[in-house]
């Protein structure tokens, strides 16, 4: 192996810096003699927290920071959360590994109540995505649902403060900062059908670069990728963003798919699905087959909408 330094592009949260580090780590063991460097950068998403994600541009700002960072020279690769990753990675960059997936569902937390279901008529619920959001409305369209920003720990503080009944979060996220105790409840895909590449890392390099690519595969999840692959398939076709209630989630029986999509208008009175099976190599198919069946229920009206 002729590469002996590699440096890893991360945002500043702990929750991002938690996961360049556990891709360091798995990186240090596959080779003693590398060194991995973090470099944390700064993105506009972070720095914006007074205005909801999707008025500033969404959680690709997130990514465009480390694909610029890696663009200038400054790190080598970058880690990313797979929710936050577009459906189209640009041609200066691949998506060659995508890690073995935690948890990928929803999570409530809340100090006084169990479950969503048990929240008064009027309660309160914070959470960041519209794709929750919309969701908790379908359920319960008499909840007050807000806009939550903030990294992990200024969602469960401002829970604390009492501004909310119950948060809706990533269960990952929280099991990756060793806080899985504040769990109150997951949520089942059934209740709240997680977002594409949900739980799931994904590690980015430049297109130029295959002896990087080349040193990272080894990390790849077969499983998790072919599973995100059609997640993401679904959101491609729909030309879908973080900005849209949108989700997808696949599962994997033997070397079958099993793939569940959801379009949804923000109000949670219109909730359009759709899933089908396919062999495991049939992902990305599948995914636009699920699309074109959202699509012909309606979907492509209510993504416009709220686009």
């Amino acid at each position: 192996m002729s590469i002996t330094h590699l440096r890893i592009a991360t945002r500043r949260s702990p929750l991002a810096v938690w996961q360049a580090e556990h891709v360091a780590d798995r990186l240090r063991a596959r080779y003693p003699d590398l060194n991995v460097e973090l470099v944390r950068l700064s993105t506009r998403g972070d720095e914006i927290t007074d205005r909801p994600l999707m008025a500033v541009g969404g959680k690709a700002l997130f990514v465009k920071a480390l694909e610029e960072g890696m663009l200038a020279g400054k790190a080598d690769i970058a880690v990313h959360s797979m929710k936050d990753v577009p459906a189209v990675v640009p041609e200066a960059f691949r998506l060659p590994v995508i890690l073995a997936r935690e948890d990928p569902f929803d999570a409530v937390v809340s100090r006084r109540y169990t479950d969503i279901a048990e929240l008064p008529v009027g309660g309160c619920v914070g959470t960041a995505s519209l794709r929750r959001e919309c969701q908790i409305r379908a359920r319960r369209p008499d909840l007050a649902v807000e806009s939550l920003r903030g990294n992990v720990q200024t969602r469960l503080g401002k829970l604390d403060a009492g501004q909310f009944d119950a948060i809706v979060l990533a269960a990952s996220g929280l099991r990756r900062l060793g806080m899985a105790e504040q769990i109150t409840r997951v949520m089942p895909p059934e209740e709240s059908l997680p977002a594409v590449g949900q739980g799931a890392l994904g590690i980015e390099c430049r297109a130029d670069d295959p002896e990087v690519a080349a040193l990272i595969q080894g990390l790849d999840d077969t499983d998790t990728h072919d599973r995100v692959a059609a997640e993401r398939a679904v959101n491609s076709r729909l030309e879908g963003s973080c900005h849209v209630p949108l989700a997808a989630y696949a599962q994997l029986e033997g070397d079958e798919l099993w793939l569940r999509g959801l379009v949804a208008s923000r109000d949670g009175r219109r909730v359009l699905r759709a899933e089908g099976r396919s062999p495991r190599s049939a992902g990305p198919a599948l995914g636009h087959a699920v699309a074109e069946d959202l699509l012909a229920q309606g979907a492509g009206e209510i993504l416009a909408e709220i686009e």
